[in-house]
């Protein structure tokens, strides 16, 4: 089963920025396409970012087009949220999860969340 484990969530003072990482402990990272979800409080989960296996590929909500970049390093294992500008309604903890299609429609694992608070 494939371990994914988030990390760069925090407290941030609104217009400031963050940078969440995601490392998976499967040696075929490179086959995957991976994605970013997030959760507010009394709100289902939803679609934030995802990325191509190659990373020729990317998808962003709506709600974060050209405030937020998505990014891999495959040698690495790891994915990446870059996120200016946040916002208030930007609060939610944050998945990143494993998918075969792309866009991820259900995706196959789950990170445990990372907390993103931004106060206004």
């Amino acid at each position: 089963q494939v371990q994914l484990v988030e990390s760069g969530g925090g407290l941030v003072q609104a217009g400031g920025s963050l940078r969440l990482s995601c490392t998976a402990s499967e040696r075929t990272f490179g086959r995957y396409v991976m994605g970013w979800f997030r959760q507010a409080p009394g709100k289902e989960r939803e679609f934030v970012a995802a990325i191509s296996p190659s990373g020729s590929m990317t998808r962003y909500a709506d709600s974060v087009k050209g405030r937020c970049t998505i990014s891999r390093d495959n040698a690495k294992n790891t994915v990446s949220l870059l996120m200016n500008s946040l916002k208030p309604e930007d609060t939610a903890v944050y998945y990143c999860a494993t998918d075969t299609r792309f866009p991820p429609t259900r995706p196959d694992y789950w990170g445990q969340g990372t907390q993103v608070t931004v106060s206004s």
